[in-house]
Formats: structure tokens, sequence, C-alpha cells
């Protein structure tokens, strides 16, 4: 079973590997985005472990919900309210319960995921965060370890897509060859619930 202790992992590990990986989530958002998605993720993360330090949410729906208001309140650009819903809807979808199992989490994390594609309009193929987190979830039944690895083929996968989506939408064909950085800092993060999970 998983208790706040694990999310809390989970969300210092996803901060320490975007700090990580900052420089090159920029990079891939330079060409077809605003390049500054790594910024972004970085400052919204740094404030999310700072946020939990202070507060100590005591459930796992507790730590995920105030890790999303915190990434809606802090990020700047489409990152801040998708990852922010992601984080608050799987959240919400767990409840109130001291622990929960992976396969609650696997199912509140699609709910989040659902809230994602409900909110951004887009679906798998647009060459957005969504193709690296469907596979991801659907993985979540496997283990953690296939989760994060579905998440990272997902991303890499997006660079021959044309995306049809956000601000790399605009740029048509010339959006081709580029992998997201939405879809990559999305795999960081399955990547970062493997890692918290010791897979």
């Amino acid at each position: 079973m998983l208790d706040a202790d694990f999310f809390r992992r989970w969300m210092t590990a996803a901060a320490a590997a975007v700090d990580r990986e900052a420089e090159r989530l920029t990079a891939l958002d330079s060409p077809i985005g605003d390049a500054d998605h790594g910024t972004n993720m970085q400052r919204g993360f740094r404030a999310v472990v700072a946020t939990l330090e202070k507060e100590a949410p005591e459930t796992p729906g507790a730590v995920l919900t105030l890790s999303g208001r915190q990434l809606i309140s802090t990020v700047g650009g489409a990152s801040g309210p998708l990852y922010g819903t992601l984080l608050r809807r799987t959240g919400k979808a767990l409840g109130d319960a001291a622990e929960v199992s992976e396969a609650e989490l696997a199912a509140a994390l699609r709910t989040g995921v659902e809230a994602v594609a409900t909110l951004g309009g887009a679906a798998p193929g647009d060459k957005t965060m969504l193709d690296a987190l469907f596979p991801a979830v659907d993985a979540l039944a496997e283990s953690f370890a296939a989760a994060r690895d579905a998440a990272e083929k997902g991303a890499v996968a997006t660079t021959p897509l044309l995306a049809r989506k956000g601000r790399a939408s605009y740029l048509g064909e010339r959006s081709i060859g580029h992998q997201d950085p939405g879809a990559t800092s999305s795999a960081l993060l399955f990547a970062t619930l493997a890692e918290a999970a010791g897979e």
C-alpha cells in the first residue's frame, strides 16, 4: 500500500528530475514552443516541494491535490493548468484514504489523464503530453517500471508527428522532427514514480 510519504517522495523525485532536465526540456521547447518549458516546470516543482514541506498533508490524495494547486498557481503557459489538473484530479479521485493500492492509483491517474485530455481538447497522436500519459496509465496495470518505459517510448514517438494542438500546432509541417517537450516532462513524472517505488 502507498501512503502520503510515498507520494511526497514521488513529488520530491519529480522536482529533482525536472531540475536535472530543465535545460533539455527548454531546448526541446525552443523550436516548437516558447522556449520556457524547463524553467516553468522547474519553478513549479520547486514550489511544490516547498509547500509540501511546510504543510505536510497526511493522505495521498491531499499530497497530490496540494501539488496540483501549487503547479496551477506557479507554472506559466499551458503547462500549469494541464499538470495541475493531472495531479489535482488524481488526488481527488484517491479521496481521503490514508493508504491506497497500486490499482487505486492507476485508476485515479487515468481519471487525471482523461481530465487533461478534456481540458486541452487533445487526443493521443496530437503530439502532446497525452502521447506519454495514456501509454503510461495503460501500462500501470503491469508495474511502475512498465509505465515508466511506456511513457518514455510515447515521448520519443512524438518526434515524427505533426502537432495538432498547442503552440507547436501553429508551425504546421515544421513541428515534425521535434520531440514534444510536454510528453518528455510527462515521461519524467512516470520515471520518478517508478523511482519512488524502487523499480
